[in-house]
């Protein structure tokens, strides 16, 4: 697997797969650090009089990212497919580092009052629109480099770039945090204060040095050829979704694959953190540690499997991760469960009447804020008089929130801890990695990047993006049993598995859409 092999312009490969994953890494990683830092956002920029309300408001700001990504795949799939993806999915990056940026910069609430939310909801639908055109830009950028029977293995390296930007952030947020002062309790209260925005504005470096890279790089050479040609798409979205033969191949990349792969996806990478410290209870700064050993150890694994997928196929590798979850994923939290020793138990016993109190968490974008209305902790603290302490897994105020349970595992333990949620990232670079290039070939070049956005955006950001939050829905609904959400992506990824297996092809002949 030789990174130096030729491409097909002047471009040399390396540079491509450079200049597109490090721009892609940093728009990932600006997504990722607004729900990362959720309940902090809730504290700075909506009213701290119902702090529940306050969450529960920034978590639907959040969502609103993943709710536009598709707005995003057809507004930039379409001006990419007309003037070209280099400068398209540069105009992504710099509107979704500019925004995350500016997040860093907005007044909170107690100074500006409810312009705050407005803008900060703005600025998220800004990050939201241009996350929905990077992927596809990027994808296929690479793919239209690269030799077609090494499309698999070339952009299987943009793969990386989401995993790696969830792990960028946590490692910024955690370093930032432990580095404002010696002392733990001033360095966690000045990171609430004013260190959290530094990891916004961070990312205006990170831009900066990835707008020089692509400003430097050439158009497509596939996108060169059809334009010279005069064959550019005049109306790429009535060519895509209106013709009734790339409906069908739009609808069964979305129904087929990139539906179970979303669900996969995020089950391995945000449900599994949300389920150690939210259920299993564990240490804020264990849970963010286990995710980042097994998201380092699993990283190479999307090369390989975007390699195989060249050797033998696309179709049975995705499939085959889909499988795996389906069959593996209630053993594997159960033992999650035995390692931690909750035996189970989904809720604080020091709590009445609580079906499911505040889900303390700093990557709470997924964290379902659910009490009852009749609610109350047997201190006689009630719903609304939660202190904010409380969202930060910190129980000084009451002695008895949730971060009272909250416990750390011997290293044995916590090797075991790390090798479940490894297995999980596994299984997603299996239907990740080769998923670029199967979206990439399976839609011709004139209308290619409006086409494999729009499928890959709903079913990796609405089905895949909704799974930690369903899940734990699920897990309000059905208190007696803490493995019940996990239902959700089963249910989807069996439903991907049958059409995927029965429609889709195996392999796509890399020349037919080129």
């Amino acid at each position: 697997m030789n990174l130096k092999g030729p491409a097909q312009t002047g471009n040399p490969i390396w540079k491509v797969i450079g200049a597109s994953s490090v721009g892609t890494l940093i728009e990932w990683y600006d997504f990722y650090i607004f729900g990362s830092l959720a309940p902090i956002i809730a504290a700075q920029f909506f009213p701290k009089s119902d702090p529940t309300a306050a969450l529960l408001a920034t978590l639907a700001t959040f969502a609103a990212g993943f709710i536009v990504r598709p707005f995003g795949a057809l507004v930039f799939g379409r001006l990419g497919d007309l003037v070209g993806r280099k400068y398209t999915f540069l105009l992504t990056l710099i509107l979704m580092g500019g925004s995350t940026f500016a997040i860093g910069l907005v007044p909170g609430y107690e100074k500006i009052g409810f312009a705050a939310p407005i803008i900060i909801l703005l600025l998220r639908l800004i990050q939201g629109l241009a996350l929905g055109g990077e992927y596809g830009g990027a994808a296929t950028y690479v793919a239209e480099h690269a030799p077609k029977d090494k499309r698999g293995y070339y952009t299987s390296w943009i793969q990386t770039t989401a995993t790696l930007g969830l792990l960028l952030s946590l490692g910024i947020i955690l370093g930032t945090r432990t580095s404002l002062d010696r002392n733990e309790a001033l360095s966690i209260q000045k990171f609430e204060d004013w260190g959290w925005r530094i990891p916004f504005l961070l990312s205006i470096v990170l831009v900066g040095v990835s707008v020089y890279i692509r400003l430097r790089m050439k158009e497509s050479p596939l996108f060169t050829e059809i334009k010279a040609a005069g064959k550019i798409s005049t109306n790429p979205l009535k060519e895509s979704f209106m013709h009734k033969a790339n409906l069908k191949m739009v609808l069964l990349a979305l129904f087929g694959m990139v539906m179970g792969q979303g669900v996969v996806w995020y089950t391995g990478q945000f449900y599994a953190q949300t389920f150690m410290e939210n259920v299993c209870r564990l240490d804020f700064g264990q849970t963010r540690t286990i995710l980042i050993w097994a998201i380092m150890l699993a990283t190479p694994l999307f090369i390989l499997f975007g390699w195989w997928s060249d050797k033998i196929g696309r179709k049975w590798i995705m499939l085959a991760g889909m499988l795996l979850a389906v069959a593996t994923y209630r053993p594997i939290y159960q033992t999650m469960l035995e390692i931690s020793e909750t035996k189970g138990q989904t809720t604080d016993p020091s709590l009445s009447r609580v079906e499911r109190s505040i889900m303390p968490s700093d990557n709470a974008d997924f964290s379902l804020v659910h009490v009852t209305t009749h609610s109350y902790f047997q201190n006689g603290i009630t719903e609304k008089e939660i202190r904010r302490d409380t969202l930060f897994n910190d129980n000084r105020a009451t002695g008895t929130g949730i971060g009272k349970t909250s416990r750390e595992l011997p290293d044995s333990k916590y090797w075991l801890m790390v090798l479940m949620v490894f297995i999980q990232i596994l299984y997603v670079t299996m239907v990740y990695g080769p998923i670029a290039a199967f979206l990439v070939e399976l839609f011709p070049t004139r209308i290619r990047y409006t086409s494999m956005s729009l499928p890959y955006h709903i079913g990796n950001g609405v089905f895949g993006g909704l799974t930690p939050f369903i899940a734990l829905l699920l897990t309000t609904i059905h208190t007696t049993d803490p493995l019940v959400g996990l239902w959700y992506p089963i249910g989807v990824a069996v439903v991907c598995l049958i059409i995927g297996t029965l429609y889709v092809s195996n392999r796509i002949d890399p020349n037919v859409n080129d």
